[in-house]
């Protein structure tokens, strides 16, 4: 997940970069500062593009390996037609510079429903703007409204500047994740060398008995 100060969630990035141009866009006729307006809504079918891309820039393969291997096109599809309801996103000027996106978990024989908050994304470009806070807080709603008892999140471990927007946030009892992989070719590259050299250790016992 990326945020504000934070970096990257369901699966964090690590991208805290304060937001220079942005902040500098608009000025008051006192010479003051002022910040651009932000909007915050339901992601439309037309936003498909420009969210999958800007998830696309934030995950990288070489900043969060795990997020970078599970985002794709097919997971903003999927989410939107299941869900849309939960899925938001943040529009400054005319860009999409941040999203949330999650679900409503409904067990069997359980009055209770979790809300699952799975991607929550905001430009590095555009930090430092209350755009997290913005789509957690619409999301929240969203989520009271429909009945949701629990929220739940996950980050990476090392992901400290979103541990720390969620706690602010009033998240608590974290768990350690372990992310393991499988790489079948690999196994059977492996499983090949072993058998080459258990052949040639029962090659060379074989001529030693002769």
């Amino acid at each position: 997940m990326s945020t504000d100060d934070v970096a990257g969630q369901r699966k964090g990035s690590g991208n805290n970069k304060a937001a220079d141009g942005p902040e500098c866009a608009a000025e008051a006729e006192n010479g003051s500062r002022k910040r651009p307006e932000i909007e915050v809504r339901e992601m439309e079918v037309d936003d498909i593009a420009a969210v999958f891309h800007l998830g696309e820039r934030v995950f990288t393969a070489e900043k969060t390996p795990t997020l970078y291997r599970t985002w794709d096109e097919y997971e903003v599809v999927s989410m939107f037609n299941s869900d849309a309801d939960y899925c938001l996103v943040a529009e400054m000027e005319g860009k999409i510079v941040g999203f949330a996106l999650g679900d409503v978990v409904a067990k069997r024989k359980s009055a209770w429903k979790y809300g699952y908050l799975t991607w929550l994304v905001t430009d590095p470009d555009y930090q430092r703007l209350g755009i997290a806070s913005k789509l957690f807080n619409l999301f929240a709603d969203k989520m009271t409204e429909e009945g949701v008892r629990i929220f739940m999140i996950d980050t990476e471990a090392d992901n400290l500047p979103a541990l720390a927007f969620f706690r602010a946030k009033g998240f608590g009892n974290p768990q350690q994740h372990i992310y393991m992989t499988y790489n079948p070719a690999a196994s059977e590259q492996q499983k090949d060398r072993k058998r080459t050299v258990r052949g040639r250790k029962n090659g060379n016992d074989h001529r030693h008995n002769e």
